[in-house]
């Protein structure tokens, strides 16, 4: 490894670490003695962890005259926490309708607005996030990620889907006068849909997002039951067709999923992650915990738009206990828009509140959320190849592209993504993941909050 020197290290003390062991995926315990991690400035990524030494407690005790340590001991200190599934070209619902905010606030405002929930979330110590959809601002995302990678806004590392694909005239707020006029989003025809995902990966998508099922007619007053129901969209060859183009083209596929029908074939097609499930089913999760599929619950959007005593909220909560005791990967993505960015940490909080333990909540934010985001590199051969070099110490110590580097771990070769919170993770979990009590944000060992205040331009 090459080795960053001088006024390049940034070292950060610490004596509560947490963080998953990088060859297995484990959250081991916290970690109470003294660590120091170097991280460097050039790269962005962590150089070493070791013991603290005598030497950097008197870099310390020189203050202002050392400015490249940072006092983080009396902290817990973890990775950057991930969101699986947020649009941050939606604000709540509870101020602007789903369907007021893409028929009537122009792509500049809803751009604007996407500027701001990006410093909002990083500062809430979620350093990587992916976004599953624009919601009809088009490839408005692509840019957004430009502009994070090249440090012209703040925000965590950017993965984009920009157009979801559904199926025609399934999707969107209808046009009264002319309802065959529907789409607003991305879209594509049953005989088309290889070449869609084709046009989105070459567009710059990050991940493909599909609707699996959903209501495929508009919503009717005479017949709401039968408008409301959410069917499937795709045929099975349909599915395989697109999941199988994305993944010979290097991009993984997330998919909107309510039935445990559509879910069955979701997973025989090779899906990557599945988004909401409300209707998930036993078997559903026998099959998930034979695979590598991540299942997004997405309770806060749920929690927040339709509450607690609702059918969906009360499916999910009952399915979601026995997905933890199955050994289900479960991500924690909230369907963050539907409520407030910044206030990311609400679906830790009902994971929590609805039985898995602060432990798992922490490995599902860290570890997992990067298994949920990642590239697939990271699980090719090469990709292997390289996370191993990492255990051994054999890595070139150079910058990588923001969604190329490894996240989700504190490891030498991942990137240099830390946050600390001043709060009690195992008495007081809730409190400890709020956006107050995390007073330290570090993406790609640049500092973003510091003591609590947010050192954004």
């Amino acid at each position: 490894m090459t080795r960053a020197e001088g006024t390049d290290v940034q070292k950060l003390l610490t004596n509560r670490l947490l963080t998953a062991d990088p060859t297995t995926g484990i959250l081991g315990d916290i970690c109470r003695e003294g660590r120091t991690i170097h991280v460097s400035r050039s790269t962005g990524r962590i150089i070493v962890i070791k013991e603290t030494t005598e030497e950097d407690l008197v870099e310390l005790g020189a203050g202002k005259s050392k400015p490249n340590i940072i006092d983080l001991r009396g902290k817990t200190v973890l990775p950057g926490f991930v969101d699986t599934h947020v649009h941050l070209f939606l604000h709540p619902y509870v101020e602007t309708s789903w369907e007021d905010q893409v028929t009537r606030e122009s792509t500049a405002e809803r751009t604007i607005r996407a500027v701001t929930h990006a410093k909002s979330t990083l500062l809430a110590g979620y350093t990587t996030v992916r976004d599953l959809g624009t919601e009809g601002a088009e490839d408005s995302d692509i840019a957004i990620r430009q502009c994070i990678s090249s440090s012209i806004i703040p925000g965590p590392r950017y993965f984009c889907a920009s157009r979801a694909i559904v199926a025609t005239g399934s999707y969107g707020p209808k046009n009264q006068q002319r309802p065959y006029l529907t789409e607003v989003d991305g879209k594509a025809g049953a005989d088309s849909a290889s070449g869609v995902v084709r046009r989105h990966i070459g567009a710059g998508a990050d991940w493909i997002k599909i609707y699996a099922d959903y209501p495929a007619r508009i919503l009717s007053s005479a017949s709401p039951r039968f408008a409301s129901t959410s069917l499937p969209l795709f045929t099975q060859k349909e599915l395989e067709a697109m999941i199988e183009t994305a993944h010979r083209l290097g991009v993984k596929v997330a998919s909107h999923c309510v039935n445990p029908e559509t879910i069955s074939m979701l997973v025989a097609a090779g899906v990557d992650t599945l988004e909401h499930g409300t209707r998930m089913s036993e078997d559903n999760l026998s099959l998930l915990a034979q695979t590598n599929t991540v299942w997004n619950p997405t309770f806060a959007a749920y929690f927040s738009h339709q509450y607690p005593g609702s059918r969906p909220w009360d499916s999910l909560r009952g399915i979601f206990k026995k997905a933890v005791e199955m050994g289900v990967l479960i991500g924690t993505g909230g369907d963050t828009g539907v409520f407030p960015h910044g206030r990311n940490c609400l679906e830790m909080q009902l994971m929590h509140r609805l039985g898995m333990s602060w432990h798992g909540v922490i490995r599902a934010v860290t570890w997992v959320g990067w298994l949920s985001t990642r590239t697939m590199f990271w699980d090719s051969k090469e990709g292997k190849s390289e996370l191993e070099s990492y255990v051994r110490g054999e890595w070139e110590n150079k910058r990588l592209g923001d969604n190329d580097v490894a996240v989700g771990c504190l490891f030498p070769g991942f990137a240099a993504d830390i946050i600390a919170t001043d709060g009690d993770l195992e008495e007081d979990f809730e409190n400890s993941i709020s956006p107050s009590s995390i007073l330290f944000v570090m993406k790609g060992a640049i500092v973003y909050k510091q003591d609590g205040i947010s050192l954004c331009m």
